[in-house]
């Protein structure tokens, strides 16, 4: 079952979730807000041909700062990788669900492109995979609210938590925006 307002608060108390840093006014109905972070890693079209996820492809990606004064700018079409400002930890019985706030998707900003599920056992910065489907630039600055992460009660803990060694969890841990470890799939 989804947690609502009163159960997150009280596996927030119970430091079963942790949000750091976290602010009592972000808890929405059925979810907490997430906001924005100053790190986005864009491609480098320049540098291969294409992309393989089967090998490492070292310079694919670049990571750019962007600050309130001078704030990211997504043009039509474009993909980039941001995060949350956010940490998360999940405990190994409640999954995540990530999801962008319904008044920046009416502007076509999309958050995540399949990447919207949290691991139980999840502990990290969560990196967000940006898109504009509009057809005008889309202003993104840190600090703003970007999405929002919903929780699910699991019927019992899971056997394996995300970051169980053998598990092949590679984004564990994560504090900044992180580019794509596919090739680790294949090695």
């Amino acid at each position: 079952m989804v947690l609502s307002d009163r159960s997150i608060k009280e596996a927030l108390l119970a430091g079963r979730i942790c949000v750091i840093p976290f602010d009592p006014d972000h808890i929405q109905p059925s979810s907490i807000d997430l906001h924005l972070g100053n790190g986005f890693q864009v491609f480098r079209n320049s540098r291969y041909p294409y992309i393989d996820p089967t090998r490492e492809q070292a310079g694919l990606m670049e990571l750019v700062h962007a600050s309130t004064e001078e704030p990211f700018v997504l043009h039509p079409g474009e993909f980039v990788l941001g995060t949350t400002i956010e940490k998360i930890t999940l405990p190994d019985d409640i999954v995540g669900r990530l999801e962008g706030k319904s008044s920046l998707g009416r502007l076509g900003l999309l958050i995540h492109s399949t990447a919207g599920y949290v691991d139980p056992g999840w502990d990290g910065r969560l990196t967000l995979e940006l898109s504009n489907v509009a057809n005008l630039p889309i202003v993104l600055t840190p600090g703003m609210p970007v999405g929002q992460i919903s929780f699910t009660q699991m019927t019992t803990p899971v056997e394996r938590p995300y970051g169980t060694p053998g598990l092949g969890s590679k984004y564990q841990g994560q504090t900044d925006v992180t580019s794509s470890m596919s090739y680790k799939n294949f090695e």
